[in-house]
């Protein structure tokens, strides 16, 4: 390969791997500490944050027209609006747009707070999402929560029929483990910590600041998702009623005051969908048959796509063969008839049966973003077992801190250690082995927020331990240069022969540490797999660097700078 292409190979490369680095680079040091702090709140915080600060503006809005008439900052994105409400309008725009001008031209309260309450909560949403792209920090760097989930036996008891058995109760919470380990660490190679504790609960740590969303992350649909039948003639009925008597149809609990309203065999839930924030937002009540049409825990996958003919999106699911047999003669028994998905008492989607269907099932009738969320919940909800939160304790970031702090100094002091060896001993050839080093570091870093990986403790071992490694493959490959030097060849032939001859024993010697890194990552748990992880990375990377960047260097000191000789050791002139 020429030169000149792996020149154009590594500056893809450092590239590619700014634009993986950026988010992380973006969220750490170009977000100030105010707006993280924003961005890392429950959405029910994020709604009121967004709504009052809204409604703040509106009132200084309305005192600065009728006071100086002047334009602050924050009215960019009703400027905006006046603009376009103008330009439709055909009207001609103001030399300048102040707040009495603003005011006049988007009319109504209503409309002002709307507008500003959707770019408070758009920014928010923008940070949210770019701190999910960033490196996360593990548990024991950055604090975060301590959860203990306890598994209801008696409800899967319920479930079945029957006791539940031993190699039922292992089924149960063997599969508990694998749900929730794809649904909070989707590469199941580092942080967070998920294992079962004692033979009904499951232990999780997730890193982070204390953020109640993801505890509903863990338990949503903790096992309740199920089909039931509307009857619609019945919910027809209890909603006159209900708008006769608004205030004496339930009780304090949201238990009916008259149950005799209905029939025994119905039950009344409310209907649920995800406002602007992803919040439940209550639309109305609706009447389910009591009796479970068919269990969540017999969909095997869901997606969204688009109808070939209409281009609507829809919700396909696919049930296992048992369900798909319950939910044939269920259909088959109710054809035009409403179908309700239940989540945790709440009905999350409702669509008509059209006819008989038996595994795969397809739901019409929705928007794109209620499709999706359809889909997330039929993918994510049916637990095997039910889970609850019997106790959950939140952990600190200080001691973190230090140990980020120590953890730093020990990988630049490392780092530095190895640069001045190198360069002390190898003169010239070490400062190559510097910027190999340098971008080693810089890939590695990339390739963790490529991967959305965890920083852990023993991540960052990991990361030392490969500075290490890596400037051993610069030093064979010097060594064997210095040979070939000893031996009387020109500078070209002992950088040919030099890294020809290190070529193999190097890849041997790292094929091994990636298996080993390999079979850790796989065998291990927790704080093992961290290290496996950032080993694993360190391996691929300083590879790339000791025999592409670095051999790239070499060569360019000999044809593009005319260099002669090799400055790799003070014994050879």
């Amino acid at each position: 390969m020429s030169k000149r292409y792996r020149l154009c190979i590594i500056l893809v490369t450092v590239v590619i791997c700014f634009v993986f680095l950026f988010p992380t680079l973006r969220w750490y040091y170009m977000v100030p500490k105010e707006e993280q702090a924003l961005a890392l709140n429950s959405r029910e915080q994020i709604k009121i944050y967004a709504s009052e600060r809204a409604l703040a503006d509106y009132q200084n809005f309305r005192e600065i027209a009728m006071a100086s008439g002047g334009a602050p900052t924050e009215m960019a994105p009703l400027v905006a609006e006046a603009k376009e409400i103008t330009k439709r309008a055909k009207a001609k725009a103001p030399a300048t747009w102040d707040a009495a001008e603003v005011l006049s031209t988007i009319p109504g309260r209503s409309e002002v707070v709307s507008i500003m309450e959707t770019s408070y909560r758009d920014r928010i949403f923008e940070l949210k999402n770019l701190q999910k792209n960033a490196v996360q920090l593990g548990l024991d760097l950055s604090g975060g929560l301590s959860i203990v989930l306890q598994a209801d036996m008696d409800a899967l008891s319920g479930r079945l029929g029957h006791a539940v058995s031993d190699a039922e109760r292992e089924d149960a919470m063997e599969g508990a483990l694998e749900v929730l380990n794809s649904r909070i660490d989707r590469f199941g190679l580092t942080e967070p910590v998920i294992r079962r504790q004692g033979i009904d609960q499951i232990y999780v740590e997730i890193p982070g600041t204390a953020d109640p969303e993801r505890i509903n992350s863990i338990i949503m649909g903790r096992g309740g998702l199920n089909f039931h039948m509307v009857d619609d003639e019945v919910a027809t009925t209890f909603n006159t009623y209900y708008t006769a008597h608004p205030t004496t149809t339930f009780d304090t609990n949201g238990n009916l005051v008259d149950p005799s309203i209905v029939p025994s065999d119905v039950e009344i839930l409310g209907v649920y969908t995800k406002d602007q924030y992803g919040l439940d937002e209550f639309q109305g009540y609706t009447a389910v048959k009591k009796e479970i049409g068919l269990d969540g825990s017999h969909i095997q996958s869901a997606v969204v796509e688009r109808n070939n003919v209409s281009g609507e999106p829809e919700v396909t699911f696919i049930l296992d063969s048992e369900g798909g047999e319950i939910f044939y003669k269920l259909t088959s028994a109710n054809v035009s008839k409403r179908l309700a998905i239940v989540l945790d008492d709440h009905v999350r989607a409702q669509a008509t049966i059209n006819g008989a269907i038996r595994e795969s099932v397809r739901l019409t009738g929705f928007g794109l973003d209620e499709a999706n969320n359809i889909a997330l919940t039929l993918r994510t909800a049916a637990l095997p077992v039910e889970l609850e939160v019997i106790t959950q304790q939140s952990i600190g970031a200080s001691m973190g801190e230090d140990a980020i702090r120590q953890g730093l100094y020990a990988l630049i002091g490392g780092l530095v250690a190895v640069m001045v060896f190198m360069i002390a001993y190898y003169k010239f050839a070490g400062i190559n082995a510097v910027i190999a080093q340098i971008l080693n570091i810089y890939f590695m870093f990339s390739i963790l927020s490529a991967f959305n990986f965890t920083l852990t403790l023993p991540s960052i071992a990991g990361f030392i331990l490969t500075i290490g490694m890596a400037v051993d493959a610069n030093v064979i490959i010097f060594e064997r240069m210095k040979e070939e030097l000893a031996l009387g060849k020109s500078r070209k032939a002992a950088i040919d022969v030099g890294f020809d001859k290190a070529f193999w024993a190097i890849m041997d010697s790292n094929i091994t540490t990636f298996i080993a890194a390999l079979f850790l990552s796989q065998l291990g748990s927790g704080p093992i797999q961290g290290f496996a992880v950032s080993l694993a990375i360190g391996v691929f990377s300083s590879v790339f660097t000791a025999l592409f960047v670095s051999r790239l260097i070499f060569d360019f000191q000999t044809d593009v700078l005319g260099s002669k000789a090799i400055s790799v050791s003070w014994r050879i002139k």
